[in-house]
């Protein structure tokens, strides 16, 4: 629990994740919402980096200690899943999101081979429609996926089901419920506003529709 408190104090820090009950982002999908994350910005902060690193390694270490090739999500996870390769002295590849149009039409960048047990490296799971099209492209082509450590998710419970119906497991540094109640204790938000990023995340159309 301390991992993940640490993780979202990190990332409110440094506004790799920012929270607007009032004045809502919008997401490329058009989708209204209180909080717009961006762990990317990770990467330009050497401590909060090696702290994100360290924790996803030592999740992989605890979680799948039989993982022999880390993989990253293209391209948010690409960075910090090489590092956590790095670290764990493991092979790394990376996913696609989509195969190239040209040379070997590749999806999955880098060597692995059928049968090797892969960790996935996510930087952020929302709906988990993307992140498991990464465990697919992995699975097509022979791969044994243990499952995916992640630096946040929204706690969908979308993702939940996706998960649990893809038969993947998935471990995370922190998340959102985490991540309000850190928000409020450093004063990002207001304690009356927990009420109303809780209410998002149960059902964000319906919380949208109050923008429209």
């Amino acid at each position: 629990m301390e991992l993940a408190k640490n993780c979202a104090r990190h990332l409110l820090s440094i506004k790799a994740v920012k929270l607007s009950p009032s004045q809502p982002f919008t997401w490329a999908s058009g989708l209204k919402s209180p909080i717009y994350c961006d762990n990317r910005k990770t990467l330009s902060y050497p401590a909060v980096r090696t702290a994100i690193r360290d924790g996803l390694a030592e999740m992989v270490k605890t979680h799948y200690p039989n993982a022999e090739v880390i993989a990253g999500v293209a391209t948010g996870a690409i960075a910090q899943g090489a590092l956590v390769a790095e670290l764990l002295g493991l092979p790394f590849v990376y996913v696609r999101s989509e195969e190239k149009k040209h040379g070997l039409t590749n999806i999955v960048e880098g060597v692995v081979e059928a049968g090797q047990k892969v960790v996935v490296i996510e930087d952020l799971v929302s709906t988990g429609q993307s992140s498991l099209k990464a465990v697919d492209a992995l699975r097509n082509i022979g791969c044994e996926v243990l499952g995916m450590v992640a630096i946040f998710t929204y706690n969908f419970p979308i993702a939940s089901q996706r998960f649990e119906e893809a038969k993947v497991s998935l471990c995370t540094l922190t998340d959102y419920n985490i991540l309000v109640e850190e928000a409020v204790n450093e004063h990002y938000v207001e304690s009356a506003e927990m009420e109303t990023l809780n209410q998002w995340r149960k059902d964000p159309a319906a919380w949208a529709e109050r923008f429209n």
